[in-house]
């Protein structure tokens, strides 16, 4: 198992900046990618960017350019780093660990943090 804590979500003027950071604990040596998705009210969580074990990224179309995803393998962290933010990125941010089980894969959430884009 996997257990996700983040940090650093807030109140943020657009064109501001935000760093977000997930730290990881349990099995690590699991952990296939991580990630970080996002949520608003009434619609699907949607997926933001990833990271896999080897270092390959994605990003959602709407935020390419804008953000970065990297980690820090030595604190088990994951950060997204956000520039040049909109008020349609306002939205909880949840951390995803995806891992490997004996049966196959699973994923962890972390609790998410809220980031709100507002003048």
């Amino acid at each position: 198992q996997v257990q996700l804590v983040e940090s650093g979500g807030g109140l943020v003027q657009p064109g501001g900046s935000l760093r977000l950071s997930c730290v990881a604990s349990g099995d690590i040596s699991s952990i296939n990618f991580m990630g970080w998705y996002r949520q608003v009210p009434r619609k699907q969580r949607e997926p933001v960017a990833t990271i896999s074990s080897g270092g390959s990224t994605n990003y959602a179309d709407s935020v390419k350019g804008r953000f970065t995803i990297s980690r820090d393998n030595a604190k088990n962290t994951v950060y997204l780093q956000m520039n040049s933010l909109k008020p349609e990125d306002t939205a909880v941010y949840y951390c995803i660990a995806n891992f490997r089980t004996i049966g196959g894969t699973s994923a962890s959430w972390g609790q998410g943090t809220q980031v709100t884009v507002s003048s």
